[in-house]
């Protein structure tokens, strides 16, 4: 795991906290939790995340790339955003 990777999923982990947890950090959580199985991010949530992702790293999010497989755990949207800051 690289250094940049690392303060990505830092960064990841700090926005979904605040935001979706209400800063309630008592629910601790792996890198590879479905943050939708477990009712931590909602759809309206998901376009919240697409908004910092796109505000926080400067890459677009296309509509097509708003699937499970890019944004369901933090390790999904990390390498996420290492492909689209590498595209």
């Amino acid at each position: 795991m690289t250094t940049e990777s690392t303060g990505t999923k830092a960064e990841i982990r700090g926005f979904i906290v605040e935001n979706f947890l209400f800063g309630d950090e008592s629910r601790p959580f792996g890198d590879d939790l479905s943050l939708i199985d477990n009712d931590m991010v909602d759809s309206t949530g998901i376009l919240e995340l697409v908004s910092f992702i796109e505000e926080r790293y400067g890459v677009r999010v296309a509509d097509a790339d708003i699937v499970p497989a890019n944004l369901d755990t933090i390790d999904n949207i990390a390498a996420f955003i290492g492909r689209m800051k590498t595209a």
